[in-house]
């Protein structure tokens, strides 16, 4: 492999705009409607050139959220930060900041809809 290993995420939900909601609220970004498919589909800000894996949130007939075992880790400056914000935004802290090391810090708390997600920095 050449490249990072990951090319994309999607996080399958039930109800979009509860979900929309969490996720602006949490990271403090705009979800934008993906053109051109068929899926209700609203994708995180991307920018196809730059590191890291773009994504989406997908409702999809017949794909259930929650219970799976795909975990996204979504980087940030202070992990501490974001986790501060899961439960006013309707998720809950799952194992609430902590130390991995000389790799930094991690969080990990469930959406709105169920999914488990990791957050993750360096400081």
């Amino acid at each position: 492999m050449s490249n990072n290993p990951v090319g994309w995420f999607e996080i399958y939900v039930q109800e979009m705009a509860r979900a929309r909601k969490f996720y602006e609220t949490v990271f403090a970004v705009t979800l934008v409607r993906l053109p051109g498919t068929e899926l209700e589909m609203l994708s995180f800000p991307m920018t196809m050139d730059r590191y890291g894996a773009p994504g989406a949130l997908v409702k999809m007939d017949g794909v259930d959220p929650g219970g799976n075992s795909v975990l996204v880790y979504f980087r940030c400056a202070d992990c501490g930060v974001e986790e501060s914000r899961v439960a006013a935004a309707g998720g809950q802290v799952v194992k609430p900041r902590f130390s991995i090391g000389a790799y930094g810090y991690i969080s990990l708390v469930t959406d709105s809809e169920g999914n488990m997600i990791g957050l993750h920095s360096r400081a």
